[in-house]
């Protein structure tokens, strides 16, 4: 009975579905995670299932609802919690199963289905995030890879640079080291600035004049080493003007930008939308398995650093009224859809 009472004061998520606690002086029982104010040890009792403690004469309490299964939201804060605690372990499903008593299956669509992640993608995240966050405190890279659950210095390198978009230790001294050419050119759009590293594109820009393009690079890379260099950007320039105008219809280079687990999920699924199509928050949602997660998949279209190669455009709100935010103006996307509307029209015509 200790071990339980312990469980019910440390709201221990480990005892949701194998007893509930009853209190004499208000006859109710509770799970014992419940969030309600914990009662005398005096006025506690235990039983193994909900329908012992009604024979009993005590009733279910309204607030946790002990006779539902194990809210959800709570299993998952305890799986998240426990990955955190084992960032620098290899956590597997079977370990979570066994330390929270639910199965694998059940942990894994649970956590997906609210956080549209796998819980290894999770721990990836997580781990890059502290790492991250440590390399910008520590004056020893070796000691930011460490803490953060890194196994050695050749699985960072492995997995990390790339998300980085530049080396670790460009990355600490906030882009110091790091070789940056950017570009600035009109369209019918605008100006737009394009810049670049060597692995690839990392950052297309819409604004209204060059001196605020400009000092709006500068400020995310404040450290590294950047350079206009118009030739250099020759090619990819002139493809995205191309695009704007309706003369090209893809776009392909590669792109060298930083992303979540989750970021990284909606802005692949954003290149698979056809162009001159449109989905809403929720529809993508849905298909990358988050159907709840409208909200945070707007907040990746936001977050999008490089318009037109990720084609944020082409989200819209799901009631057909409005086309939505976009982070480069309003007017641009809708400017963006006409165009590509029109040229799908067009082409669909001439293939009849």
């Amino acid at each position: 009975m200790e071990q339980q009472w312990q469980q019910v004061l440390a709201r221990d998520v480990q005892a949701e579905g194998k007893f509930v606690y009853a209190v004499r002086s208000t006859g109710i029982y509770c799970r014992p995670t419940c969030p309600s104010r914990r009662p005398r040890r005096e006025n506690v009792d235990f039983f193994a299932k909900p329908a012992i403690a009604e024979r009993a004469g005590f009733r279910a309490c309204h607030r946790c609802q002990p006779k539902s299964p194990p809210h959800q939201t709570t299993i998952i804060r305890a799986m998240c919690k426990f990955i955190d605690d084992h960032l620098d372990e290899r956590v597997t499903l079977a370990a979570i199963s066994k330390h929270l008593g639910f199965s694998p299956f059940h942990l894994q669509r649970q956590f997906k289905k609210a956080l549209g992640i796998s819980p290894q993608r999770y721990q990836s995240a997580q781990r890059l995030a502290r790492f991250k966050t440590n390399l910008r405190k520590s004056d020893k890279i070796t000691d930011a890879i460490y803490h953060a659950g890194y196994g050695s210095s050749s699985r960072l390198y492995e997995n990390v640079t790339n998300k980085l978009g530049m080396s670790p230790c460009s990355y600490q001294k906030t882009g110091k080291g790091a070789k940056i050419h950017f570009t600035i050119f009109d369209t019918a759009l605008g100006k737009v600035l394009l810049a670049g590293t060597q692995q690839g594109v990392c950052s297309i820009q819409f604004g209204k004049s060059s001196a605020a393009l400009k000092a709006a690079l500068l400020s995310e890379f404040c450290s590294a080493e950047i350079t206009r260099n118009d030739s250099a950007l020759a090619a990819v320039s002139e493809k995205l003007v191309s695009y704007i105008d309706g003369r090209q219809t893809a776009l392909k280079f590669p792109l060298d930008i930083q992303a979540t687990a989750f970021q990284s999920q909606v802005w692949n699924y954003l290149r698979q939308i056809p162009r001159g199509k449109t989905q809403s928050y929720g529809e993508i949602a849905k298909q990358i398995g988050n159907p709840r997660g409208h909200r945070a998949v707007a907040r990746a279209c936001a977050s999008n650093p490089v318009a037109l190669a990720i084609p944020c455009h082409r989200v819209v709100h799901g009631d057909g009224r409005t086309n939505g935010g976009y982070r480069w103006g309003i007017e641009r996307k809708t400017e963006l859809l006409k165009k590509e509307r029109r040229k799908k029209s067009a082409v669909s015509r001439q293939s009849a």
